[in-house]
């Protein structure tokens, strides 16, 4: 084995060991939430204005759609917001299904159907 292809195994190895590390660092990000499985309703926003609903659990993700005030949505899970941010929650409404801020959200216990 010559000198390059020994520069490009330690390349390729620490490459690995870097992608590894950061699998298991982003792991447990991604699984503290919680399930919820239960309706609920847009509230906190203004009659005239709408919710977002984002592509990912962020403010800054991409805007896939948006609910109006005081609407119902499924709620299919929500995660936990690392260092004290805000927590997000996968819903859903016909065929809008993204993540909205949770303090927006209100579960409903009483649902008429």
């Amino acid at each position: 084995m010559n000198r390059s292809h020994e520069k490009l195994l330690v390349a390729t190895l620490a490459g690995l060991i870097i992608a590894s590390a950061a699998v298991f660092a982003v792991q447990p990000a991604m699984a503290a939430g919680y399930d919820v499985e239960s309706p609920a309703h847009i509230v906190g926003v203004k009659k005239w204005d709408t919710l977002n609903v984002r592509k990912w659990p962020a403010s800054y993700s991409q805007k896939i759609g948006e609910f109006e005030p005081k609407s119902s949505v499924w709620v299919e899970r929500c995660i936990i917001a690392p260092q004290g941010g805000s927590d997000w929650c996968l819903v859903e409404q016909q065929d809008t299904k993204g993540w909205v801020n949770a303090k927006f959200l209100k579960l409903a216990y009483d649902w008429d159907i």
